[in-house]
């Protein structure tokens, strides 16, 4: 499976714009609460995430759905001081968490940090508030609804005469190498964002862009697009504001450092769809 996807949740949709089904939500008694710690997951003994019983006097609460038939909250529209990106800790707990509980905290700490961030309306710049049970906010000002965004990025193993590109940023831990990515722009397909991104990075044309799979990524809320595409040559030239490094992968490298094997260099993480987009190529 995927990182970040498969959560057990009921999405609720028809009753987020009905404040008495949001009520007796909250009134529940069977009610739960997903705890955070900023964005952080505070987790149990056997790495789940902690769901306590609902308070129905908290006023700020997000209806995330149902969770095995029972409403499912998160707390909070957050002050915006807790940093969006991940923790070394974060990172560590993620790969102890169980699959389905890593997707569902994707989708709280998405919502919660969106609204962290968008205190303000940004068409007119007066203090928006919580609307539809905390999946969108609406501006008393000028009447604007706003909904938690979600930023496309491609990310992409380029192969050529059986091996793959794979490069690395000087904020990685060391050794540590993975697919090239890059936002989608304004006015681009994805296929036209894919051969820009190589092309910027690692001066790689590229072309037979397919697409493999997808994956909510919540740092701070993307939607990573995982694709193949078959470079015209080898010749690398790496932009170095882009890139502390990159070099062309064997097959069998790769397999071995799916595998655990760090001799060359180690694979993304488990959670990451980079991971799964590498074994993909590697089994053809």
């Amino acid at each position: 499976m995927i990182g970040f996807t498969g959560a057990a949740l009921v999405r609720a949709d028809n009753e987020r714009d009905d404040p008495a089904a949001f009520a007796r939500c909250l009134a529940d008694p069977a009610a739960r609460l997903l705890v955070l710690t900023g964005l952080e997951p505070p987790v149990a003994e056997d790495g789940a995430l902690q769901l306590v019983a609902m308070d129905p006097a908290r006023r700020d609460a997000l209806l995330l759905g149902y969770l095995e038939g029972a409403p499912l909250f998160v707390a909070g529209e957050g002050d915006g001081s807790a940093p969006a990106m991940r923790s070394p800790a974060l990172m560590a707990a993620l790969a102890e968490m169980p699959a389905a509980d890593v997707a569902l905290y994707g989708i709280a700490r998405s919502l919660v940090d969106w609204h962290s961030r968008h205190g303000f309306c940004a068409r007119c710049g007066h203090a928006s508030v919580v609307a539809r049970g905390g999946w969108a906010r609406s501006c008393p000002g000028c009447g604007a609804l706003h909904f938690p965004r979600t930023d496309p990025v491609v990310i992409m193993a380029v192969e050529h005469d059986d091996r793959v590109l794979l490069g690395r940023q000087p904020s990685w831990p060391a050794g540590r190498y993975s697919a090239l990515a890059g936002f989608v722009e304004v006015g681009e397909s994805i296929e036209e964002a894919v051969a820009r991104e190589v092309l910027e990075e690692a001066g790689v044309a590229v072309a037979g862009v397919r697409y493999v799979a997808s994956q909510p990524w919540p740092f701070p809320s993307q939607l990573m697009i995982a694709c193949i595409a078959t470079a015209a040559d080898d010749a690398l030239r790496i932009d170095a504001t882009e890139l502390e490094d990159a070099f062309w992968a064997t097959r069998d490298e790769v397999r071995a450092a799916l595998a655990g094997d760090t001799t060359r260099f180690i694979a993304p993480p488990g959670h990451a769809i980079a991971r799964s987009l590498l074994m993909a190529w590697v089994v053809g």
